[in-house]
């Protein structure tokens, strides 16, 4: 009882081996233990689905993405999502991404979650389709998408998707996530954001159909809501499905792209949506690509710059009875703490921060630091593989 006072009430930031250090910070509510789904998670951060460029050309996870994903889970990241993985041949949108449309992926990635699993961190993996923003190749000559909108950075035509297609991406993402789950991973995340295939569904401005894939909202929806249905038939009710969904496409106010992209209306009712789909959590982002630089901002120079999703993350939060997660430029603790008191967000997520500094969390939580390190530079995503690549002054 003591002891339970002791950590409720007095300034410490970490309890190991009987030991009760008091720095000047109160305990914040980040570090506090939530759960989410089915899973509980000890604390409220989440590592952001992040392109590590580390898997082999095929897609197959190599020993360096289970380092990089152990050091996160010995460092104490509650939640942890992995790269984007494609589940149909085609459906990448990088070189050296992952991909877990076969079952030869299934064994590479048991070992990564077996590696996780040493410690008390719970590991999610992030599955998609490039969609409009797929490569091309001789094999897959033309991306595809709900409609066939001109993709304004590449200047590619995507093809418009039939019936059959459609019906055959749901398939590929149930059967992704039946691999998940042997693999032992603790879910999945449809990645629903960033201008991929089904961020094409959602958004107006990709999906421009008249069938029943596209139109209301609920028409728009209904390709993710029809995937939830079928992964929960295949793995049960107990297996996490977890959304990161945009919040907005990123286009400046008052232009035409803005008129017909996705507003904050629409994806509050999509939130609704899937929440009733059966869906347990959802990440809030933004932007696609013809935004530019939405999605990843740089010059987070102050705090007044971070949390660049919030005003939206806290429209959909007010909207379901989910968790909400929110992603986008997040470095101060200060900033975390304001974000879940006055509830922005049910947990915080972050990409660059803990590519820079993969013990954050421990840094926090002992009083080490009160901010990521992190300038925002991008200079991390490193087509050889993610890195702090920018020089900081360590005199």
């Amino acid at each position: 009882m003591i002891l339970f006072v002791l950590t409720k009430f007095l300034p410490f930031t970490i309890i190991r081996d009987n030991y009760l250090p008091f720095p000047t910070l109160f305990f914040p509510m980040i570090f506090d233990p939530i759960t989410v789904c089915n899973m509980e998670l000890q604390n409220r951060f989440v590592r952001s689905a992040t392109h590590e460029s580390m898997a082999e050309e095929d897609g197959t996870p190599t020993s360096r993405l289970g380092d990089l994903y152990e050091e996160l889970a010995k460092s104490e990241v509650g939640l942890i999502i992995t790269g984007y993985s494609c589940v149909l041949p085609g459906g990448q949108s990088d070189s050296n991404q992952q991909g877990i449309y076969d079952d030869c992926f299934i064994e590479p990635y048991r070992k990564i979650t077996g590696m996780v699993h040493r410690y008390r961190s719970k590991i999610v993996l992030q599955i998609v389709h490039g969609g409009r923003q797929a490569d091309v190749s001789e094999e897959y000559p033309a991306p595809i998408a709900p409609s066939a909108v001109k993709n304004g950075c590449s200047g590619a035509v995507p093809k418009e998707m039939s019936e059959e297609e459609i019906l055959k991406l749901i398939e590929a993402f149930t059967e992704a996530a039946v691999r998940a789950k042997k693999a032992g991973f603790d879910g999945v995340q449809l990645h629903c954001a960033h201008g991929f295939l089904l961020s094409n569904f959602i958004s107006p401005y990709t999906n421009r159909r008249t069938d029943r894939w596209g139109g209301s909202v609920e028409n728009r929806a209904r390709i993710i809501t029809e995937i939830v249905r079928r992964i929960k038939e295949e793995t049960g009710d107990n297996f996490p499905i977890l959304v990161k969904m945009n919040a907005t496409d990123g286009f400046k106010s008052g232009t035409a792209k803005a008129e017909l992209g996705l507003g904050i209306s629409h994806a509050v009712e999509t939130a609704k949506l899937l929440e009733k789909a059966g869906v347990c959590a959802i990440e809030v982002s933004g932007g696609i690509s013809e935004a530019g630089g939405v999605t990843i901002k740089t010059a987070i120079s102050s705090p007044a710059n971070e949390a660049y999703f919030k005003e939206y993350s806290k429209m959909i939060k007010n909207a379901v009875n989910i968790p909400v997660i929110l992603v986008g430029g997040i470095r101060s603790l200060s900033i975390m703490e304001e974000l879940l008191e006055n509830e922005f967000a049910d947990l915080i997520s972050m990409s660059r921060a803990f590519i820079s500094e993969p013990d954050l969390v421990l840094k926090l939580k002992s009083g080490e630091a009160k901010k990521a390190r992190c300038v925002s530079c991008n200079l991390c995503f490193d087509p050889r593989g993610i890195g702090c690549n920018f020089e900081f002054d360590h005199s």
